[in-house]
């Protein structure tokens, strides 16, 4: 790809792009249309397997502030424990990662993130998923921008490590149901004249992806303003928690 060509790139894409060319990649960026948003959008436009759209997921890791990049096939849903068990080694755990993170700490915007040439580096990995494939496409720094490549290619241009990194469904089906259950078990009825209960069943675990809490359904904020809310502040929290439980199991 010549100087003039990419110019009339994006700019996250003219960094992938001359990335790339740096590195010898035979493959240069192509922009796919405006309406290919979502993996399975993408596929569809490409005329490939949804699970060799390679998802670019990023995560913020709470002990030192690092973007944590988990590169996974497009039908795939990363597993945050099994990440965290790589990655946080003191124990403390991956937060979310909102736009602004995202953007200062890679240089893209979320879904357009690449899986290289990030502004800082990132701590990477790569889920065994994507060597279901002989080819994939990435991201190239803008949500309609999009290159091919090989997993071992992805591998060899990032340096990051191959692990599996993918929710078994089954496991976590099983693990919301019964989250679900025990929280259900504490709700107040409409006509009791104790104290509302707390939601809490002592699953104290945020997912990064939903900002919820994965064993009671609530925000950090909702929380922290659990002690100090009236009964009927109380109430509208659980009547919001009934409303995403039943949004879970749809």
């Amino acid at each position: 790809m010549c100087g003039a060509e990419l110019k009339v790139l994006p700019e996250g894409v003219q960094r992938v792009a001359a990335f790339l060319q740096d590195k010898g990649h035979m493959h240069a960026p192509v922009m796919l249309d405006d309406a290919a948003r979502t993996a399975q959008q993408a596929a569809d436009a490409l005329g490939v397997a949804v699970g060799q759209i390679a998802k670019s997921i990023i995560f913020r890791r709470k002990s030192d502030d690092a973007a944590v990049l988990v590169v996974t096939s497009g039908d795939r849903r990363v597993d945050e424990k099994k990440v965290e068990a790589l990655v946080c080694l003191d124990g403390k755990r991956l937060g979310r990662a909102d736009a602004a993170f995202v953007k200062s700490r890679t240089g893209f915007s979320i879904g357009g993130v690449s899986p290289l040439a990030h502004a800082t580096p990132s701590v990477t990995l790569i889920d065994q998923s994507l060597f279901r494939f002989e080819q994939i496409w990435a991201a190239a720094g803008h949500p309609h921008g999009v290159f091919q490549l090989s997993p071992w290619e992805l591998q060899d241009l990032t340096g990051a490590p191959v692990a599996d990194l993918a929710v078994d469904e089954d496991d976590k089906k099983r693990e919301l149901q019964r989250a679900i259950s025990l929280v259900r078990l504490r709700a107040p009825t409409p006509d009791t004249t104790l104290d509302v209960s707390s939601p809490c069943i002592s699953i104290c675990r945020m997912n990064a992806s939903s900002g919820l809490c994965e064993g009671c359904f609530r925000t950090r904020d909702e929380i922290a303003g659990w002690s100090g809310a009236t009964d009927e502040g109380k109430r509208a929290v659980w009547k919001i928690i009934e409303q995403r439980m039943a949004a879970l199991q749809t």
